[in-house]
């Protein structure tokens, strides 16, 4: 066979409007709002912010990368619905709990938020479960 016609052997009609690109993957980014309602409980003189996270919220928290756009997002939404948790450390807490509480306990009702907690670097945070100073609140 000639070059020519090898050529003419080798070229594909393609009809207008079709492509021969691979579909795009469906997108399964979890789309906000990650935070479903928070609320603030005390014992004695302690408090602590309960932090509701919605099914999108938990895809997200799961996920082992995310990225800084859901963090932003998902701590925005924790202000938009308890503006006085906009304290020292608060956000910190969130983002461990972002970033390590559906992998380590999935499921957990709700990411607890301590201003009593002392303010840390993300190794002294991580290491300490996102809960410095001590374990669990005890309510």
């Amino acid at each position: 066979m000639s070059a020519r016609g090898r050529l003419a052997a080798a070229l594909v009609v393609v009809p207008i409007g079709l492509s021969l690109a691979a579909p795009a993957a469906a997108d399964t980014t979890p789309a906000p709002p990650f935070i479903d309602h928070a609320q603030w409980v005390s014992w004695g003189d302690l408090k602590s912010l309960r932090v509701y996270p919605t099914p999108a919220g938990r895809q997200a928290a799961a996920a082992l990368l995310k990225t800084p756009w859901e963090i932003d997002e998902a701590w925005g939404e924790v202000l938009a619905l308890a503006p006085d948790a906009d304290l020292p450390g608060m956000r910190d807490q969130f983002v461990c709990h972002f970033r390590f509480a559906e992998i380590a306990q999935p499921g957990k009702t709700s990411w607890n938020l301590e201003p009593f907690r002392p303010v840390v670097d993300d190794q002294t945070m991580t290491e300490a479960g996102c809960n410095p100073g001590g374990l669990d609140e005890p309510f």
